[in-house]
């Protein structure tokens, strides 16, 4: 990818991270009813991490970044959520994050950054310009102390810190001075036992890795949602049997004939039916199309955040398919799988009993030996901000690192324009 020379920081010949380009995860940040508050935004060159250099040009080239990197695409990276934005003391002296909207923005206070006079004064400017204001890492005893009245939400690494004294330290600082947020809640088990101790905000994968199941049933709707799944995943399409299945969700059909007509197709009559939209759209896009109605159907009442992903990891896998060898196996539906467990609640060995699925997928999904497994941990490793492994496995995939972080940031645009029917 050919970067501008006036995208160069002056006086180094070191490329900017273009916006759109690059390295960002995110990180949901989730309610006691498993609703999305907001996202941790992870970025791999960071401000004080991409410049080696000091002064005037490196504080310029700092700002340009924040500002291009996140202003413009705040909206896409949270979906409209809060973004929870980690800041040194640099940032917060030279204000760096005024840059961004104070609705929508949390400075998170970094655990190294030291509560002294100068960076107090600056919380409370930030503060009283409407600015949420958290603590992360907070420890017992710790020297940040002096800003906690300042603090909006305080947030605990479940992981360095006892059951007794995230507990304690709930007691002291919540719930009326502040709202208390459980870091690295890794297990269901621990999601119950921090809300029960008063934690307001949570963390971590836990709602990503179902419960413990009983055998039961599917439930009907759900039934619904696996049956369109796997009529299109047939070799040869029943297209009067697709089409009684997705006239029975009639609200998402709605929704996604109006992303069918919008500019993202640009087709010349207006697409007013499900049997027109069949009619029209030819084998590989009816495919695409009924998975994702499968897919925000399911997910209908369940974290939006698990939803997005999935759309997220599908368009990422789709976009590098033609980079990777990946024999006749369905990339796109590959990444959509992969938390369909998740969605419906029910084991993934289930999942693939219903829908099939070439055996190379059928493997990786399954956590067994496939050649799709490198490929399939980028994935997971893009998503998780894990940079050093996606870069290892980027190179063992003789991939470009433009292009994986490229396809990772349209992924999420696509996917917000699809969740949203806009």
């Amino acid at each position: 990818m050919t970067i501008p020379a006036s995208a160069l920081s002056p006086g180094e010949g070191k490329p900017l991270p273009r916006p759109g380009t690059n390295f960002v995860a995110r990180q949901p940040i989730l309610t006691a009813d498993e609703k999305v508050f907001g996202y941790e935004l992870l970025f791999r060159d960071g401000v004080e991490d991409f410049f080696s250099g000091s002064g005037v040009e490196a504080d310029a080239a700092s700002r340009s970044t924040v500002n291009t990197s996140l202003l413009l695409g705040l909206d896409v990276l949270c979906d409209g959520r809060r973004a929870f934005v980690n800041c040194t003391r640099d940032i917060l002296l030279k204000e760096y994050i005024t840059l961004l909207p104070s609705g929508q923005t949390v400075v998170e206070v970094l655990e190294t950054v030291p509560a002294d006079d100068l960076v107090v004064a600056a919380c409370r400017r930030l503060k009283d310009a409407g600015y949420m204001i958290a603590l992360d890492d907070f420890a017992v005893n710790d020297p940040r102390e002096a800003l906690t009245d300042l603090a909006d939400i305080i947030k605990v690494d479940l992981r360095a810190t006892s059951a007794e004294d995230a507990a304690a330290m709930v007691k002291r600082y919540g719930p009326w001075r502040c709202r208390m947020l459980a870091e690295k809640v890794e297990t269901r088990e621990e999601f119950v036992a921090t809300s029960k101790a008063g934690f307001r905000y949570f963390q971590g994968y836990f709602f990503r890795r179902p419960e413990t199941l009983t055998a039961h049933e599917i439930p009907g709707n759900r039934l619904n949602y696996l049956r369109m799944l796997t009529a299109v995943s047939q070799p040869d399409l029943d297209l009067r049997g697709i089409e009684n299945l997705v006239k029975g969700e009639t609200s998402l059909c709605y929704r996604l004939l109006r992303y069918l007509n919008s500019a993202a197709f640009g087709f010349g009559a207006e697409i007013h039916s499900v049997r027109h939209a069949l009619s029209i759209l030819g084998e590989r896009e009816v495919r695409r199309w009924i998975r994702l109605v499968a897919t925000l159907g399911a997910g209908q009442g369940k974290s939006s955040d698990l939803v997005l992903a999935s759309l997220v990891r599908a368009r990422f896998c789709e976009q590098l398919s033609p980079k990777i060898q990946h024999g006749d196996s369905d990339l796109f539906l590959m990444g959509m799988l992969s938390l369909m467990d998740n969605i419906l609640e029910i084991p993934m060995s289930q999942v693939l009993d219903n829908v099939p699925i070439d055996q190379e997928s059928k493997a990786v999904l399954l956590g067994g030996a496939s050649r799709l497994r490198p490929f399939y941990q980028l994935m997971l490793a893009q998503e998780s901000g894990e940079w050093k492994t996606a870069s290892d496995l980027t190179s063992q995939l003789h991939l470009n690192e433009s292009d994986v972080s490229e396809a990772y940031w349209q992924a999420m645009q696509w996917a917000r324009q699809v969740s949203t029917g806009t």
